[in-house]
């Protein structure tokens, strides 16, 4: 399968806005939505082979597992079965899949209250490139 052309990399979610713009805006979504879990789903930057998401925050149940979520994103991206998909938490690894949303969430969440996930097509675990998390 050929590498999809590389889109126009806009920053990352953090880079595009302050902490107090973030902070500001989970709280809103967090009292507007309290069983909706806020998540921030990036594609990993050097990610040659998957398609771009057409939005980059989304509002998850509490109650949705992590095998529900990964198939959502999945289908999301009209993804084959035999593409290989992986979901890293926080850049450095994956959660369980018979985690709920709510306890990944309560383990993993940004200070700014946001969860972060990028998705990458290579498992990455270990490598260097995985350590340009932005904080």
């Amino acid at each position: 399968m050929p590498p999809l052309e590389k889109p126009q990399h806009t920053k990352p979610f953090k880079l595009r806005k302050s902490f107090a713009t973030r902070k500001q805006e989970v709280a809103g979504i967090r009292s507007k939505f309290p069983t909706k879990i806020p998540v921030i789903i990036e594609r990993y930057t050097r990610e040659k082979y998957l398609p771009p998401l057409d939005k980059t925050k989304f509002l998850v149940p509490q109650e949705l597992s992590m095998t529900q979520f990964v198939t959502i994103i999945r289908n999301r991206m009209s993804l084959m079965p035999s593409q290989a998909f992986y979901l890293l938490i926080n850049n450095n690894g994956l959660a369980s899949m018979s985690l709920t949303m709510a306890q990944v969430y309560k383990d993993h969440k940004d200070d700014d209250g946001f969860l972060y996930m990028t998705y990458a097509s290579q498992e990455m675990f270990g490598n260097s490139v995985v350590k340009t998390r932005v904080t």
